[in-house]
């Protein structure tokens, strides 16, 4: 290999150790911004209009929490507790459904579904709420214990916080439309969602200079920007093709 050809396979390998960190990240807490145009509800609290980011909590043994934050995350306003939710189709966009609102109540937030999943996160009500909503919509809705709604707005830097282990052992139930409460598992198929893409590594290894280009598989959200990288490659290598016959004139 050339020494123009080595630095071109530098720049674009140099390139792709920056990107594919920052893709495994969003893959692992699968971060999603919405922008609601009126209020909404969440277990506990109703969100006003604005722009708000939803992400899984930063642990490998709780995929069924999530965190929502403002728009640059330096507020946390809520940590909750979901059910998975499944799909016939994977979705293609990031997706928020809703539950049918209840007189005089903001809608509320049923599931949050991740790009390119065919299971979502299904938000967990206070029991008050839920057997309201469940005799909205005529579904079932997941339940727990009312007291435990006001936990959801506490501060949690970490799964570990008392709040949190209680919420997350806490006894789950299903409202029917019928206002029967029932065992969760009667009515909702509770299974373990597919495993998530391995935490991304706090210590990036520096970019080595190859002898040949790795044969590395890109995500595909990544495959508009490797095209660009490729054609910038091929411009350098065009460029230096031609730098000696410049030179021999």
């Amino acid at each position: 290999m050339t020494n123009h050809l080595r630095i071109a396979a530098f720049v674009f390998t140099s390139m792709l150790v920056v990107m594919l960190p920052l893709a495994r990240a969003s893959e692992w807490d699968q971060k999603t911004v919405f922008t609601f145009n009126q209020p909404v509800e969440l277990p506990g609290q109703v969100l006003s209009a604005g722009t708000y980011v939803f992400k899984l909590a930063d642990s490998s043994s709780d995929r069924n929490i999530v965190q929502v934050f403002n728009q640059d995350e330096t507020e946390l306003y809520g940590t909750f507790l979901t059910i998975p939710d499944y799909r016939l189709e994977p979705a293609e966009e990031p997706i928020v459904t809703f539950e049918e609102r209840v007189a005089g109540s903001p809608e509320a937030v049923k599931a949050w579904f991740y790009r390119g999943n065919d299971y979502g996160h299904e938000f967990v009500y206070p029991k008050t709420k839920a057997a309201a909503l469940a005799k909205a919509n005529n579904q079932p809705v997941p339940s727990m214990p009312d007291q435990l709604a006001a936990n959801t707005t506490e501060p949690a830097e970490t799964m570990q916080e008392p709040h949190v282990m209680e919420m997350k052992q806490a006894p789950l139930k299903a409202q029917k439309p019928t206002q029967e409460e029932v065992e969760i598992a009667q009515v909702f198929t509770i299974v373990t969602a597919p495993p998530p893409v391995a935490p991304p590594s706090v210590k990036p290894q520096p970019a080595q200079l190859p002898n040949e280009l790795p044969h590395t598989a890109s995500p595909l959200p990544l495959i508009g920007m490797i095209g660009i990288l490729t054609l910038g490659t091929a411009f350098v290598l065009h460029y230096y093709s031609r730098s000696p016959k410049r030179a021999e004139r």
